[in-house]
């Protein structure tokens, strides 16, 4: 028998039998090295992860830039809920790396992963784009739309995040460790060019094009999207030249499991006979290698670093909600651009690359030479520091904020406003009442009113008797208000007297940055008022009013206006921001009707350049706090714990946006106040 034959298949007991030699196979051809970047070290298949990963954070901070003015404006929520569904949604976005990364190492692998979730991504994008369309049903649509789409781009972005950065490492021999390195950096530079460019961008494709008479949400959720659509079509493009590591195992989940054996182990050993153990860790070496062991101790140490990150991220987060709000109610005009006030947020990137290498160059070696030992916690000390003094700031330009805006009626107030549209001056006296004369002179014809006068009410609704005095006539008029409101009394001509209408101006409280406008008719004809595309009202003849109906700023000379019989134009002049004004339309001359102009709401004052120091702030406290952080706890890290860190390092960042939202959502206090409770916490974390 032949010796060799036990080693056979079956199969050979049924080939042909042969008396020539049988050749041996030829050798296995050695496998072809992946292509490289221009002859370099560099492989082919980085570029399309680096362009996958401009796209995704173009599509990611676009779409989020936007966000809160979306549910401000669009959706119609409050600040405070617009603020907790945005740090919500931001929470999200950094407690699903953690699915994802068990996913990717334990199931499918980080390039299967990376190319499932994105199709989770689109779609979220398209969801989200179709919610942010008016004329796709009403605001209960709208608001499922816009949740189901956020949860499942939190759900994509977070999925991917952990699994993009370590792909591209895979793709280095471990020979090219100089190359990685680089990689990394060209990496990160393409996460801020994607944040820094979409910041800018989408804004201006929310306010600068008009959508069905309103700003373009949809357009500016949708670019993001469809950026997001290049991100997975590149990527899947570059997948014959990947190297595709299979799954090995996730180390998190290992850790957990070790943390969780060594806590049971050690309760279920609590008696006083059982001898303790060096460490609490230890109870787990029944179950778990010593290695592990070490490893995961290691960890806890610098895990215990990273208690303060949370309330720093707190802080930083709130660039996206807080201070967009607060860039609303100021003015955006900067004399060489106007600005959007999401626009702002590109601050953030293009001071952070301004400033790595800047400290890193300039500002660390010149401490050092100094004699100061400026250590990375030291480094990570200043660094809280400098963000305490930004929310520091913050809170002191939404004090003079306040101070140039309306005051707000309280408890058994209202405020009224006199509107003399009559021919003469009218003497306005509330009869029998401590408030006594509206103005102490008379109201001049189309005088315009220097601001709204409070009147105090004895009960939370109260009828008012007004004497109007009118050449030599005494005119006396009643009419209801209710506590809180705003109010304007108008006189008009009736006949050879005066007659009043109360007018409640319910719109009028604030204009969140808005510019609004309103119309009152005294022709005797309907007016249909043209205020651009696919914006146009219709005031009734007879001193109706029109309610409010926010517009873009700028110059308005010529407004399209007709009545059944004539057509004709209204200079409106300059619309400025966050300033809602009312329109007297009249034909009192002889040269057709016209517009008297009068301000509901003054201009803001506050420049918008005034929120610069706080970005210069906390963006310097970002570097030396963040960067440093990092850098400081990857170096005392073991290199099986790294992936761990990464976990740890955005879950912070998940919680750090939990935080805001619980303040924002029952605290109840007053913008400026808020903003130096988030300060005080730092500064005591």
């Amino acid at each position: 028998m032949n010796p060799f034959q036990k080693n056979e298949s079956k199969e050979t007991f049924f080939s042909p039998v042969s008396t020539e030699e049988v050749p041996p196979p030829p050798p296995s051809l050695p496998k072809k090295p992946p292509p490289k970047i221009c002859g370099s070290n560099y492989p082919l298949s980085i570029v399309f992860i680096v362009v996958n990963e401009f796209c995704e954070r173009f599509s990611y901070y676009g779409m989020k830039a936007v966000l809160t003015l979306y549910f401000l404006y669009f959706l119609h929520w409050n600040e405070d809920t617009s603020t907790s569904v945005y740090h919500a949604f931001s929470s999200l976005c950094y407690f699903t790396p953690i699915l994802g990364a068990a996913i990717a190492d334990s199931w499918l692998g980080k390039f299967k992963t990376i190319m499932y979730l994105s199709l989770v991504y689109v779609l979220g994008h398209v969801i989200k784009s179709l919610g942010a369309l008016p004329i796709l049903g009403g605001h209960m649509v709208h608001t499922v739309l816009s949740l189901g789409g956020l949860s499942l781009i939190a759900l994509g972005t977070g999925g991917i995040k952990p699994c993009v950065a370590a792909f591209g490492g895979d793709q280095f021999e471990k020979t090219h460790e100089e190359e990685r390195r680089r990689y990394f950096s060209v990496f990160y530079l393409s996460i801020n060019a994607g944040s820094l460019i979409s910041t800018f961008v989408t804004p201006m494709l929310r306010g600068d094009v008009q959508c069905f008479g309103e700003d373009c949400y949809a357009l500016a959720f949708g670019v993001p999207g469809l950026l997001m659509l290049i991100a997975l079509v590149v990527f899947a493009m570059g997948s014959k030249m990947y190297k595709k590591t299979p799954p090995e195992g996730n180390i998190v989940t290992q850790v957990i499991k070790c943390i969780w054996f060594a806590i049971s182990n050690r309760f279920k050993n609590r008696s006083g006979d059982i001898p303790k153990r060096q460490h609490w860790l230890d109870w787990a070496a029944e179950k778990y290698p010593k290695q592990l062991i070490m490893d995961v101790k290691a960890l806890t140490r610098i895990l215990f670093l990273y208690i303060p990150l949370p309330m720093f991220w707190a802080l930083l987060e709130q660039q996206g909600s807080r201070w967009t709000l607060q860039a609303t109610r100021m003015d955006r005009n900067l004399g060489f651009i106007v600005l959007q006030p999401d626009q702002m947020q590109v601050l953030n990137p293009l001071l952070v690359l301004i400033f790595i290498p800047l400290f890193d160059l300039v500002i660390y070696p010149l401490v050092s030479k100094c004699g100061i030992n400026l250590s990375s916690l030291r480094k990570m000390a200043v660094g809280m520091i400098l963000a305490c003094l930004a929310f520091a700031v913050v809170a002191v330009v939404e004090t003079r904020i306040n101070a140039m805006a309306p005051p707000q009626p309280g408890p058994q107030e209202i405020f009224l406003q006199v509107l003399n549209v009559a021919d003469d001056e009218v003497k306005v006296t509330v009869i029998g009442d401590d408030n006594n004369s509206l103005l102490p002179e008379s109201i001049k014809s189309f005088q315009k009113m220097p601001q709204y006068s409070k009147l105090h009410l004895k009960t939370k609704s109260q009828d008012f008797h007004f004497h109007l005095k009118y050449h030599n006539l005494s005119v006396y008029t009643e009419h209801s208000v209710e506590e809180k409101k705003w109010y304007s009394l108008i006189i008009r001509e009736d006949g050879e007297s005066v007659s009043s209408m109360m007018v409640k101006d319910e719109e009028n409280i604030t204009t969140n940055g808005m510019t609004a406008v309103r119309f009152l008719n005294t022709l005797h004809k309907e007016v249909n008022i043209n205020l651009g595309t696919d914006i146009s009202l219709n005031v009734a003849e007879d001193y109706d009013v029109s309610a409010y109906r926010t517009v873009q700023i700028g110059e308005y000379p010529a407004v399209h206006c007709k009545t059944d019989d004539d057509d004709f134009s209204l200079n409106l002049g300059l619309l400025n921001f966050g300033t809602a004004y009312l329109f007297v339309i009249t034909n009192s001359t002889h040269q057709g009707p016209h517009a008297w102009k009068t301000e509901d709401i003054p201009t803001n004052k506050i420049s918008i350049a005034w929120q610069l120091p706080q970005y210069v702030l906390v963006t310097a406290g970002e570097v030396m706090f963040s960067v440093t952080g990092l850098e400081f706890s990857y170096s005392q890290a073991p290199s099986s714990m790294k992936s761990v860190l990464q976990a740890a390092w955005l879950l912070t960042i998940g919680v750090g946006n939990f935080i805001v939202l619980t303040v924002a959502q029952f605290s109840d206090l007053v913008q400026w106040v808020e903003f130096t409770l988030f300060s005080c916490l730092l500064l005591l974390v």
